[in-house]
């Protein structure tokens, strides 16, 4: 610990914001598997978090009404780190996700063939619409890496298609593709 001290402040600026953003990047994605069920995962995360954050704020509390910079450098650090966590969690998409589409009856078969001839599973109900018109609902679970690749398909074949997707805790039964 001692030797953060020592630094030349630049360097030790330099550090507490890396730190920092890589203390906070790894808080979200722990945060995501926490929130996903996977509390092993999630426990080996925030042990690491844990020892970052401890030094960090080891270093930056110390001496600090002398050296200001170093709460910029934590602050930046923070920011950047949460925006990095972000972007690296939409990356990895952890997790399932469940897709509805809802379509005129007359295209709910052939969007369900076209989902189906690229490996997803598809179920389809009727219902009914404004002024009683005929519609499909097609629901569609999947890893949440494939939604780009799934959206893709339905605007191909329907454009106009409604769509919504909603973020699936767990599944149990039914057709995921690995």
């Amino acid at each position: 610990m001692d030797f953060l001290l020592n630094l030349n402040r630049p360097l030790l600026y330099l550090i507490i914001f890396a730190a920092k953003v890589v203390e906070l990047s790894i808080s979200t994605i722990r945060l995501v598997y926490v929130n996903k069920g996977e509390g092993v995962k999630g426990a080996v995360l925030g042990f690491i978090e844990i020892l970052i954050w401890l030094l960090v704020v080891c270093s930056v509390l110390n001496n600090i009404t002398e050296d200001p910079f170093k709460i910029v450098a934590y602050a930046a650090g923070y920011s950047l780190g949460v925006y990095l966590g972000v972007l690296i969690e939409s990356k990895v998409a952890i997790g399932l996700a469940s897709v509805q589409v809802v379509v005129d009856a007359e295209y709910g078969n052939i969007l369900a063939d076209k989902m189906r001839d690229n490996a997803f599973g598809v179920t389809i109900i009727e219902g009914k619409g404004k002024n009683g018109s005929s519609k499909n609902l097609l629901f569609i679970q999947l890893k949440r890496k494939k939604i780009p690749f799934a959206i893709k398909l339905i605007k191909e074949t329907i454009p106009n298609a409604y769509i919504s997707i909603n973020d699936v805790k767990s599944i149990f039964g039914g057709f995921i593709k690995k």
